[in-house]
């Protein structure tokens, strides 16, 4: 079930809701818990398996590291718990991949496993690790009520799509959470803004993908303007799907953490990925670049660690080398930037910004090529190469097509909205206007996408991949 649904919006959110403020608070974690596992098996219910499994084994390996807390065997079990996390991930996202690349070097045919990927494994298997991990090293206690814990892992609102919800941050909320008018006003507000995003951003943007790959008449400006289309589609889809489970969490009395900042009004590479997939990175940072010596190690160690970091990275996206490549691409232009290149940066004003727009538009090139070939010759074409023309007429149909809304993705990718709202808000009548219109503006975004919904529009998922 997807949150750009009709039977998500109008069936399944409605129901929950009304039945989780029905019962009593005590009851509330239960609710939360089922509705969330019928909300992940409603297409395949098969995938509840790896997901209860995943569940059953933090919670018991979780007791046991904090019952020989200080002992060998409390290692033991947080490295259990590890292997079996990453095992099953492996198992489920990578192992066709890797008997792939085995076949390709030794000539043999060894058959594909032909494993569906559950959706959201990378993201509730990342829950799981933190977790372990928290409790190995005395962050926060073993949650002994597998219900709550339970709840936590396969909490709908964030469990398909992110943003990766630490344990650490929610355990108060788990156990005594405030719900209030204001609080579920402000999540609704989220949700519809985030819902607004995805559908009459993201999807139209998307459509405008397809059609360029779908077409036979490329051009140098196409590339280009699909270059542009895929970057501003990947960015409101990713963040639209985080704004809507940011506003559910609210609805639910929970604050999940920001997981995008406008990242691409960024100065440097390293200030883009301080603003992208906000929770993604922070997770890296403290459970692997940290443990690994981070920083505070000797150069060539220092630049093996960012090289492993981003290498996983990558993969976390997903099973093919463009994934690792566009990791590593990250690794190597952070480290040029950590190493000689951020204090010049500093220094411009308009070039730094270009600059990271450039590499982070080709990135995504990468990021969507099915594979190293494919990304290799739409790069080359965006800069002329293969002998194909800079401008066709169906390009330029295309532009004109598409410029409203393209511009309309140029501007909301930036905080010129909402500091326009903010500056009305200060002038004497502008407070009363602004609270005045958000319902009715918030109210008609919903009946437009609603609208877009039952008429069958583009309405892709990426997070298959994840």
């Amino acid at each position: 079930m997807l949150f750009s649904s009709i039977p998500f919006l109008f069936y399944f959110l409605p129901i929950v809701i009304l039945l989780y403020f029905a019962v009593p608070n005590k009851f509330r974690n239960a609710v939360l818990l089922l509705s969330s596992l019928f909300f992940y098996g409603w297409g395949e219910p098969r995938f509840l398996f790896f997901m209860i499994i995943s569940i059953i084994q933090g919670y018991v390996f979780g007791l046991l590291i904090e019952k020989h807390k200080g002992t060998k065997r409390s290692k033991v079990f947080l490295t259990a718990s590890v292997v079996l996390s990453l095992g099953l991930l492996g198992y489920c996202k990578y192992a066709d991949f890797f008997i792939e690349n085995f076949n390709v070097l030794t000539g043999l045919s060894v058959p594909l496993l032909g494993i569906a990927l559950p959706i959201g494994i990378s993201f509730y298997t990342f829950q799981i690790l933190s977790y372990a991990v928290d409790v190995y090293r005395g962050d926060v206690p073993a949650q002994r009520n597998f219900i709550t814990l339970a709840a936590y892992i396969a909490m709908f609102p964030q469990l398909i799509a992110g943003p990766i919800v630490r344990y650490s941050d929610v355990a108060k909320q788990l156990e005594n959470r405030t719900h209030s008018f204001e609080k579920a006003s402000e999540g609704i507000r989220r949700f519809v803004i985030g819902f607004s995003k995805k559908i009459l951003l993201a999807n139209t943007l998307g459509e405008l993908v397809a059609t360029f790959k779908a077409s036979d008449d490329k051009s140098v400006l196409f590339y280009w303007l699909y270059a542009l289309a895929y970057m501003l589609h990947v960015y409101f889809d990713f963040s639209g799907y985080s704004d809507m489970a940011i506003g559910l969490g609210k609805i639910f009395g929970f604050d999940f953490m920001e997981n995008f900042n406008y990242p691409y009004i960024s100065g440097s590479i390293t200030e883009f990925w301080r603003r992208w997939h906000m929770s993604l990175g922070s997770w890296f940072r403290d459970y692997l670049y940290i443990p690994m010596g981070g920083n505070r190690v000797s150069t060539p160690r220092w630049l093996f660690n960012i090289l492993v970091v981003w290498m996983a990275t990558g993969f976390w996206h997903g099973a093919a080398w463009n994934f690792v490549l566009w990791g590593l691409m990250f690794a190597v232009l952070l480290t040029i930037e950590k190493l000689f290149l951020m204090k010049g940066l500093k220094k411009l004003k308009v070039l730094n910004h270009i600059y990271v727009l450039f590499f982070v538009c080709f990135s995504f090139v990468l990021f969507d090529s099915l594979s190293i070939s494919e990304a290799a010759q739409s790069m080359g074409a965006m800069l002329g190469a293969g002998k194909i023309p800079l401008m066709s007429a169906e390009t330029l149909y295309y532009l004109k097509s598409y410029s409203v809304l393209l511009i309309a993705g140029i501007v909301g990718a930036t905080p010129l909205c909402p500091a326009l709202v903010k500056k009305v808000q200060k002038t004497n009548w502008g407070a009363v206007i602004v609270n005045i219109a958000e319902p009715l503006v918030l109210l008609t975004l919903l009946v437009v996408c609603t609208a877009y919904l039952i008429d069958g529009s583009f309405n892709p998922f990426l997070y298959f991949r994840f």
